[in-house]
């Protein structure tokens, strides 16, 4: 079955640097660490890029197994998930390619950066997911957590059939690696039941 794919592109959403802070392992802040984080923030700012791709797929459930229009995957932590959802949205966010070369370049010169700008990169994205869930609940009504591959039993190969249905590297710049990584790295797929 042939499904419509869209893309949206997002303004930057409002940095949370509570989350910043967590994804560097840092539960307070000092001045020090204020100031190299918002020179970070200031930097990387204009550099990235907010996108998502995605459709909507009907779900079907049999035993531990879920159907997405055809595609199907083995994973008891995703019908556990899913439960009560007639079709699911899937997904592949991005915050674009600027992230690693800046990640890259202050590895060399600055580790610390570096290590900041991976937090500020991983709070981006993740900041992307939960504008585009929201999103998506206003648009079809109650929604499920978002679920990535790898979560709990839910294989991570299937990502490929995630980039199958998409085609990511086409709409939004996004390709999988044999590895199964992603690249830009700070990039997430997921799966949205809707609940009807």
């Amino acid at each position: 079955m042939e499904n419509t794919v869209y893309v949206r592109t997002y303004s930057p959403p409002e940095v949370n640097k509570a989350e910043i802070l967590r994804y560097l392992g840092k539960g307070s802040i000092t001045h020090e660490l204020d100031e190299l984080i918002n020179e970070c923030i200031t930097e990387a700012g204009e550099r990235l890029s907010y996108r998502v791709c995605y459709g909507v797929f009907s779900v079907k459930h049999q035993e531990n197994e879920i159907c997405f229009d055809g595609v199907k995957v083995e994973s008891r932590d995703l019908l556990k998930n899913l439960d009560g959802s007639s079709c699911a949205v899937i997904f592949a966010a991005t915050v674009g390619i600027e992230i690693d070369r800046l990640i890259k370049r202050y590895a060399v010169i600055s580790p610390s950066k570096s290590v900041i700008f991976q937090a500020i990169g991983a709070e981006r994205v993740e900041a992307l997911c939960d504008e585009f869930c929201k999103d998506v609940a206003d648009e079809f009504g109650m929604t499920k957590p978002r679920f990535s591959p790898g979560y709990g039993d839910f294989p991570l190969e299937f990502q490929r059939e995630i980039f199958k249905l998409l085609e990511p590297e086409k709409l939004i710049g996004v390709s999988l690696g044999g590895n199964l990584l992603m690249v830009p790295s700070k990039s997430v797929t997921a799966v949205v039941g809707i609940v009807k």
